[in-house]
């Protein structure tokens, strides 16, 4: 089936199942009745972070959707994370009003397109690489406690009668694994194994549409391009899985997206699901 038609299709279920509850680390279903819910992994490094994504210059929510749009989110290593489930909006940290990534347009636009809210997971940090900071599945990295996160917040959706429908993992990183070439040439293997771990042992579906992206200009990049080569033959080799690109977007210094530039990010990965067959 098309991904935003069973997209589409779970929406409208748990609109006919019960009413939206507000958004909380408590709530519970009164009814016990299970309502299907979109939810959206979103991982990576500084760009998914959103580094240079002060809090002062949120975009604004006219349509007033971000208080309905389920949002989990972590800083690993930070000890900043949101008290379990909690509304689509700033994170705490880097600026006195917050951050923000390309997490805000990104769910503003899927939610739009459903007609109904879709739920957010997110985890990222800036300057972390695959072979030093997220590491293999059960070597005690970034990626573990990515897992662990993933699994605590799902878990506490369902306590809250929200049964999630994992529709896409979206992985913005690679830079730091371009430092040398070392590492750059260890990228693709690395990338292609957490990629099959998480479909298979997280969300149980060998298909998760899987969209990747990294900032071709950054540097390291430029001098280490096999990082784009890997994520280019990852994506050749499997139709669920797609490369985007981050040229053109308006940065605040050599890698880092101003507050624009990620508005327009989480547009273009937004579009970039929707093109999935």
């Amino acid at each position: 089936m098309n991904n935003v038609l069973r997209w589409l299709i779970w929406t409208a279920l748990g609109l006919m199942l019960t009413a939206c509850l507000p958004w909380g680390n408590g709530n519970v279903n009164p009814s016990g009745v299970s309502q299907p819910i979109p939810l959206f992994i979103l991982a990576g490094q500084s760009n998914m972070a959103g580094q240079a994504g002060d809090g002062a210059a949120y975009p604004a929510d006219p349509q007033g959707l971000d208080p309905t749009i389920p949002f989990y989110w972590v800083i690993p290593r930070a000890d900043q994370r949101s008290q379990g489930w909690t509304s689509l909006g700033p994170q705490a940290g880097m600026f006195p009003a917050g951050h923000f990534g390309p997490e805000i347009s990104f769910a503003r636009h899927l939610t739009q397109e459903a007609g109904a809210p879709v739920a957010v997971f997110k985890f990222a940090l800036g300057g972390t690489g695959l072979a030093v900071d997220w590491k293999r599945p059960g070597e005690g990295g970034l990626y573990d406690q990515f897992c662990q996160e993933y699994g605590r917040a799902t878990g506490l959706l369902r306590q809250q009668g929200k049964e999630p429908d994992p529709q896409a993992l979206v992985w913005v990183q690679g830079e730091s694994d371009a430092q040398t070439p070392a590492l750059a040439a260890q990228y693709q293997a690395r990338l292609q194994l957490l990629i099959d771990d998480f479909r298979q042992n997280q969300v149980q579906d060998g298909e998760l549409p899987v969209i990747l992206g990294l900032d071709e200009q950054h540097p390291w990049v430029v001098k280490h391009p096999q990082v784009i080569a890997a994520q280019v033959a990852i994506a050749a080799t499997d139709p669920q899985i797609l490369r985007t690109s981050m040229v053109g977007l308006e940065k605040a210094d050599t890698t880092h997206l101003t507050p624009a530039g990620l508005g327009e990010h989480g547009d273009r990965l937004a579009a970039a699901f929707e093109s999935l067959p």
